[in-house]
């Protein structure tokens, strides 16, 4: 970690967090959570770990505007909105963080398989929920099938399934476009061996497009879905004494919602990090069953 990285990572960041927080994608506190974050990935995983983050931090807080008046009403009764906080940006990034942060301890380029797995579950899962809740067809539940109302958790569509798919392969294609920027940047390779790889006109696959659109495409489905799952099982989930509404908040129509299932502790937050534990193992699982790794 040099301090033109720390600079250049700490600038960058700034930049986004700031645009971010004067269009009200993020609070005061996830700002700073995504300054801190943004600096960490760019000064110990080069431009590569850092670019993809962004890259599902812009399109995914881009989606949230979208519509955003149609969606508004479903959204009432999430956790979170897209308004992100600290605790959020934590849930989103803080795992990839700690998978860069390995990648310096023990260079390996499993370690990039998993964080574009952890991103394409985040980005997927995100990008389910922002598009899905457009659809025009009623949700089903991923645990009985049945009819739910729209923002109900575990509440899946098939317009929110294509765009769980879109959301993992544009994290695959963005992994491999950052990681052409320098070979070794992202498998761990040192400099000799990168110099090698670009001598011999070969890459590692992990730097190539179709395993990493594979890795993209496994961790979105499975972090996202996975997400679905454990929302619908196990989520903290409360119903609105006034209006009647199961919802992910303690408290709703100003006055406070009564709970009805799932574990206090297992917040929105927590489903989000269980669900990129799940990407990232699924994008692990399936570069090495194809053999890239």
């Amino acid at each position: 970690m040099s301090g033109m990285d720390v600079g250049i990572g700490l600038l960058g960041s700034i930049l986004v967090a700031g645009a971010a927080y004067s269009k009200r994608s993020l609070t005061a506190s996830g700002a700073a959570a995504a300054v801190v974050l943004g600096t960490l990935m760019y000064s110990l995983g080069s431009a590569a770990w850092f670019g993809t983050l962004i890259a599902f931090f812009v399109a995914s807080t881009l989606l949230s505007k979208y519509k955003h008046k149609r969606k508004a009403a479903i959204e009432s009764g999430y956790a979170k909105s897209g308004n992100r906080d600290a605790g959020q940006v934590a849930a989103n990034g803080g795992l990839g963080l700690l998978l860069c942060i390995g990648s310096v301890i023990a260079p390996h380029p499993a370690w990039w398989a998993a964080f574009v797995g952890v991103m394409a579950a985040v980005t997927a899962d995100t990008w389910a929920t922002e598009i899905g809740g457009l659809s025009r067809t009623a949700p089903r539940s991923i645990l009985t099938g049945r009819k739910v109302a729209p923002g109900t958790s575990g509440g899946v569509t098939a317009l929110g399934l294509l765009a769980t798919c879109a959301g993992g392969l544009f994290i695959g294609a963005a992994a491999w476009l950052l990681a052409r920027l320098g070979s070794g940047a992202v498998t761990g390779a040192s400099g000799q061996q990168a110099a090698a790889v670009l001598t011999a006109g070969a890459q590692h696959p992990l730097e190539t497009l179709l395993p990493l659109l594979a890795a993209g495409l496994a961790g979105g489905l499975a972090g996202s879905l996975s997400d679905s799952l454990i929302g619908a099982k196990w989520q903290a989930m409360y119903r609105c004494a006034v209006c009647g509404r199961d919802i992910e908040r303690g408290s709703h129509c100003g006055s406070p919602a009564e709970p009805l299932r799932g574990f206090a502790w297992m917040t929105n937050d927590a489903v989000n990090v269980i669900g990129s534990l799940f990407g990232g193992a699924a994008a692990l699982a399936a570069v090495l069953l194809a053999g890239w790794l």
